[in-house]
């Protein structure tokens, strides 16, 4: 969400999505407000520090990454006093391990994802911080049902060869299938084990279904505008295998035109006639999103963004 204002964030998102509020994360409050630094203030036991490149590994917790845990628990705070008295679902989120690997860098340079063993530290350190994570916010807002997003827009430039070296004149090797998977598993296990349920988000082009539904993944999110003609067989396994499917389909900063929740519903019903679904028999499963994250976008803008995948969602029967 954008602004620095933190309990108005959670105000306007119980306002305007009330069915399924969510955790809002503002960056523009800095570094440990960010998804990377939400992200390593949840991670367990392993140290980091925030660097002129940018987040580090270490062996302390350096002052930012003591600030960063320090503003999700007071944001954990506001979150609770608001949400008094509520019974439904709540979204908390945080960045998948491949995404972690390839923006954090190692002690001595460079990115972890160059590092197999400090990779897999770092996944398994994510997976068990995931659950202490899920049972304070669950002590916090007891009658809430918990779903989390892991959020990896840097999967398939991993897969693929894509992520520069911290020189910027070569790239990292690709990760294969096998070792993509191994270290999400133990994410997604942590969640089901949690008792909360998954849902994996990736906004950027060639998002990999097929293999984070293999990983443990309960949902799927992503962005309309860059699905592929290779993607709608993985999305129409996923709707077959019964996944939430999270449909990215609000622009995620200020459009010249806003569309109508007529547009929407529309633009959703050709993708369901496309992939041969019934809308009557999957628009339970399907939840309307924007595109990605609103921090681009001006407050007034997330607002209406927020409240036009609802009433989108209310017209489509999706809940």
């Amino acid at each position: 969400m954008p602004g620095e204002d933190f309990a108005e964030a959670v105000r306007t998102v119980l306002g305007e999505v009330p069915d399924l509020p969510f955790l809002p994360e503002l960056p523009a409050r800095g570094a440990p407000a960010s998804m990377t630094g939400r992200t390593l203030a949840v991670v367990a036991e392993l140290g980091f520090d925030l660097q002129p490149a940018g987040w580090r590994l270490t062996d302390a917790s350096g002052v930012d990454h003591r600030r960063a845990r320090s503003l999700l628990a007071q944001d954990l705070d506001v979150l609770e006093e608001q949400t008094q008295g509520y019974e439904g679902e709540l979204k908390v989120q945080v960045a998948g391990p491949w995404t972690l690997a390839a923006t954090v860098e190692r002690p001595r340079g460079d990115r972890l994802l160059a590092d197999v063993g400090a990779r897999r530290e770092l996944a398994q350190a994510l997976a068990e911080g995931l659950g202490e994570h899920l049972a304070d916010v669950r002590r916090r807002v007891p009658g809430a049902r918990l779903v989390l997003q892991v959020d990896e827009p840097a999967l398939p430039a991993v897969l693929a060869a894509q992520v520069p070296t911290s020189s910027g004149f070569g790239r990292h090797r690709s990760v294969d299938l096998p070792r993509a998977s191994a270290a999400l598993e133990p994410v997604f296990a942590a969640i089901e084990a949690s008792g909360a349920s998954s849902v994996a988000h990736c906004c950027a082009a060639g998002m990999p279904i097929g293999l984070l539904r293999g990983a443990g993944a309960q949902g799927i999110s992503l962005d309309l505008d860059v699905l592929a003609a290779e993607d709608y067989d993985a999305l129409g396994t996923a709707f077959d295998e019964e996944a939430r499917i999270y449909l990215g389909v609000i622009p995620a900063t200020d459009p010249a035109r806003v569309p109508t929740d007529q547009q929407v519903v529309e633009r959703v019903l050709r993708l369901l006639d496309m992939l041969g679904f019934d809308p009557e028999e999957v628009s339970d499963r399907i939840v309307l999103t924007p595109s990605c994250g609103l921090a681009g976008a001006s407050p007034g803008y997330a607002r209406r963004a927020l409240s036009l995948v609802r009433e989108s969602a209310l017209r489509l029967g999706a809940g």
